[in-house]
């Protein structure tokens, strides 16, 4: 299975004083969301590839329960991936209109470091970890 993708921007250093989201911050996660992009869409391709090479008939039905397993797993990270890619997306279009980095319920700025965590987060911890509460108890 490949690697998580990797971010090979360096993280943003921000300075004293310096407006949230300016130019430089945007375009610095603007960056980060292509690269991850690209990582995905490699992946996408190889898997393509790998599942063309390896259509193999096995006589043997453990080896060809073995394959299908093997194939329904990459492609259920494929379709993560690609559901991913649907969210990097989503995140450019933010950038693009100024509205990336701030919280999707209560507007408040999400945060540089949580955002060079997860670039894709749309909300701030506050309102991510009460999301998280609402979930564990109404799965009980």
């Amino acid at each position: 299975m490949p690697a998580k993708p990797q971010n090979t921007v360096a993280p943003y250093k921000a300075k004293k004083g310096e407006a949230y989201m300016n130019p430089k911050q945007l375009d610095h996660f603007r960056q980060i969301l292509n690269g991850i992009k690209a990582n995905l869409g490699e992946d996408i391709d190889r898997t393509v590839h790998t599942m063309q090479d390896e259509a193999t008939l096995f006589a043997d039905p453990n080896d060809r329960a073995t394959q299908e397993s093997d194939i329904n797993l990459e492609l259920r990270n494929r379709d993560r991936e690609r559901k991913l890619i649907k969210k990097i997306d989503e995140m450019l279009a933010k950038i693009d209109s100024d509205d990336y980095g701030y919280c999707d319920k209560c507007g408040i700025e999400i945060g540089l470091s949580r955002l060079e965590a997860r670039p894709t987060a749309t909300l701030c911890i506050d309102c991510k970890t009460l999301d998280e509460i609402r979930e564990k108890q109404v799965a009980k």
